[in-house]
């Protein structure tokens, strides 16, 4: 069963375009109609392609990895931190920092600094400076917080980027390019799709279908984490079963050994007291 129906994105507004002046020719396969000097894009294809999306980040989220959401637009930053926070999954709603990628270690710099300046408030440090001093260092946490602070468990680099409206946030979609990080995103009539590994054609301006959409994927990585629970579950018990057949094993072996070792120690007291000994045979020498 596909994940959404055209109904449902018709009611959340993902149909509409932007203005027929403004559209990439890239779109045009996903382009329906034109009305009103707007594009209407094609929602049957729109539900293939979250489909395809929501299905492959199913498989990362299962396998371990994270996946980091990308919108800095003004309508999408709260939707997006609010359906992704629940998740544990890394997210950047604020200014895209240049080079977080491809600079990941200067990155992991400045989150370290904030654990940095977290421990300063725990083992008296803070204590021993002045008042200045604290201020300074309670504003710099802040301002690293805002920063980075969705991304602070973010140890590696992400296995995958989900980008809202790529035009804006092109700065991150070369950066995963550069790195060969697949990429999903939303595209709209003004943007080009060849320029992510997963597209999905809908209106990348309005709240309900970036709202909409983002929760199909939210639901779809959700999924994704159940089932890795599970196999780590059956995995857990298909070893502990393993190690108490192997305990069974070992204990009738070492049962089997003693019975053994009890016989053979019986047929040997057995041999040496009971068996008779042989007769000397007398030979006469000839005179």
């Amino acid at each position: 069963m596909p994940r959404t129906t055209f109904n449902e994105l018709l009611e959340s507004g993902a149909h509409f375009g932007h203005l027929k002046r403004k559209w990439n020719p890239a779109m045009a396969p996903y382009i329906y109609a034109e009305k009103n000097g707007i594009h209407i894009i094609d929602l049957n294809k729109t539900v293939v392609k979250i489909d395809e999306a929501a299905t492959a980040l199913q498989q990362i989220a299962r396998s371990g990895k994270k996946i980091l959401f990308v919108a800095t637009k003004k309508q999408a930053k709260d939707i997006v931190a609010e359906r992704i926070k629940p998740l544990n999954m890394p997210y950047v709603t604020e200014r895209w920092p240049g080079g977080m990628l491809t600079n990941f270690a200067t990155i992991r710099k400045s989150i370290r600094r904030m654990g940095q300046i977290d421990k300063m408030t725990t083992d008296g440090t803070f204590d021993s400076i002045s008042k200045k001093e604290r201020l300074q260092f309670s504003r710099e946490r802040a301002k690293l917080e805002t920063q980075f602070g969705s991304i602070a468990d973010l140890s590696r680099l992400p296995a995958a980027l989900f980008i809202v409206d790529i035009t804006k946030e092109h700065i991150a979609v070369k950066e995963a390019k550069r790195l060969n990080i697949p990429t999903f995103a939303i595209v709209d009539t003004n943007s080009n799709p060849n320029e992510v590994d997963f597209a999905i054609p809908a209106n990348d301006d309005a709240s309900t279908s970036i709202a909409f959409i983002t929760q199909l994927m939210a639901n779809a990585i959700q999924e994704g984490l159940a089932e890795r629970k599970i196999d780590k579950e059956t995995q857990a018990a298909e070893e502990k079963e393993t190690k108490e057949e192997s305990k069974h094993e070992a204990e009738e072996l070492a049962e089997g050994l003693k019975i053994k070792g009890a016989t053979d120690d019986e047929e040997t007291e057995k041999g040496s007291g009971g068996a008779k000994r042989p007769r000397k045979r007398v030979t006469t020498a000839k005179k």
